[in-house]
């Protein structure tokens, strides 16, 4: 089922209707990416005849969702996200919440890339070390290098 234009007018992209197939290829997931976000109760698809048929708003929340992952938020938190945008007309409370949201893992990512300094800081010492041992025993300074023998 390719996209179809349910009424003609300003409304265009809002109005479009798709397949699974036709979304998966739109926002560049696999079919069964988008099942499973349906399973984890993120995306809601009418059916026709059988068939999931997924709806402008249904596009731009599966769009949402991809963001959120890719910023590393948890399902249940861009659930959460996701639910409040209906709870107000003006969306405080889904601006807020994301907001709060993005301030912590903001901080996790900062926590995240202090330790993989101090980790690239410690395998840089390592590789130090080791890279003054070889050149020791290459010149034979090292004693326990016995260089030349068999």
């Amino acid at each position: 089922m390719s996209a179809v234009s349910v009424q003609a007018g300003s409304e265009g992209a809002a109005s479009r209707l798709y397949s699974i197939g036709d979304l998966a290829g739109e926002v560049g997931v696999s079919p069964r990416a988008i099942r499973f976000y349906e399973d984890q109760g993120l995306l809601a698809p009418r059916r026709i005849g059988g068939n999931r048929v997924y709806s402008g708003r249904d596009r731009a929340r599966l769009q949402l969702i991809l963001r959120g992952k890719r910023l590393g938020f948890a399902l249940a938190d861009i659930r959460e996200l996701l639910d409040l945008y209906d709870v107000d007309r003006n969306h405080l409370e889904q601006l807020r919440a994301t907001l709060i949201k993005g301030r912590v893992r903001i901080a996790e990512l900062e926590r995240q890339q202090q330790e993989i300094a101090l980790t690239l800081e410690e395998l840089r010492a390592i590789g130090a070390y080791i890279e003054d041992s070889i050149r020791r025993k290459e010149a034979g300074q090292d004693p326990a290098g016995r260089k030349g023998t068999p």
